[in-house]
């Protein structure tokens, strides 16, 4: 038994949104995407998505890119991304009603892993717009636009903390953080979402959404304050699953 994350997926079974223009790993990356998870995934892991499933704007034209990760071995988690627009977040449990015992939605809940809670949210970072030199050293941003990023932060970091206390109350105390967006800007060392997995003594703070080698680096990777974090966008991963726990 092993617990893995993978992020992106970016799926158009229905939705006609190719992601070949973003480079030649997203070439059939629908295929690599399954023949590494088979390769890597056993049925008795499981296996958290780390958000930005389908390119489907409803429900109804998620349909096909759902069933594709329903067929994927292992028990499969999924954390909402920012393109996840078939997902309310005020609707989670009804779609853990209509998915039950197939896919299961994390937001404003938590799952079990062995001894440990899964916890995550979509969370947000401030990605801009940067004012930049000609060497491309930041001068300034946005400040109107930054002010709106910290909103939106208070926002999921409520949802996530509700969530970590419910993990408590039903007696858990390690915890892994799944997160959508990176736990901190290019302008952050820390964030409230480092301080929430520090204040919680989190083993783990997973994330995706970094797309192309540019943007790799954005936030942290590795051993920081005693907590892994761990990048785990398709690209990034060439679509193989990362193991956060065995």
């Amino acid at each position: 038994m092993a617990l893995y994350a993978l992020g992106d997926l970016h799926l158009s079974f229905q939705a006609d949104k190719s992601m070949d223009k973003f480079g030649r790993v997203w070439r059939h990356h629908e295929r690599k995407i399954e023949k590494y998870v088979r390769q890597i995934v056993k049925p008795e892991d499981t296996l958290v998505l780390t958000g930005d499933h389908s390119w489907g704007r409803k429900l109804s034209e998620c349909r096909e890119d759902l069933a594709f990760i329903e067929r994927l071995p292992g028990r499969k988690i999924l954390l909402r991304g920012n393109h996840d627009m078939f997902w309310d977040a005020k609707k989670t449990e009804r779609l853990n009603e209509e998915f039950k015992d197939r896919l299961f939605f994390l937001q404003n809940n938590f799952a079990a892993y062995q001894d440990y809670a899964l916890v995550g949210t979509k969370g947000y970072t401030f990605e801009g717009p940067f004012y930049l030199d000609g060497r491309g050293r930041i001068l300034g941003w946005d400040e109107k636009s930054e002010a709106h990023a910290k909103k939106l932060v208070a926002r999921e970091m409520t949802r996530l903390r509700d969530s970590f206390e419910q993990a408590r109350e039903a007696g858990y105390r390690k915890f892994v953080m799944f997160l959508h967006y990176p736990p901190t800007s290019i302008l952050e060392e820390t964030s409230p979402f480092t301080e929430i997995a520090k204040e919680y003594h989190v083993t783990a703070v997973v994330y995706s959404h970094c797309h192309g080698e540019s943007r790799f680096g954005d936030s942290i990777r590795g051993e920081c304050r005693g907590i892994r974090y761990m990048l785990v966008s398709g690209d990034y991963l060439g679509f193989r699953p990362a193991e956060v726990l065995p």
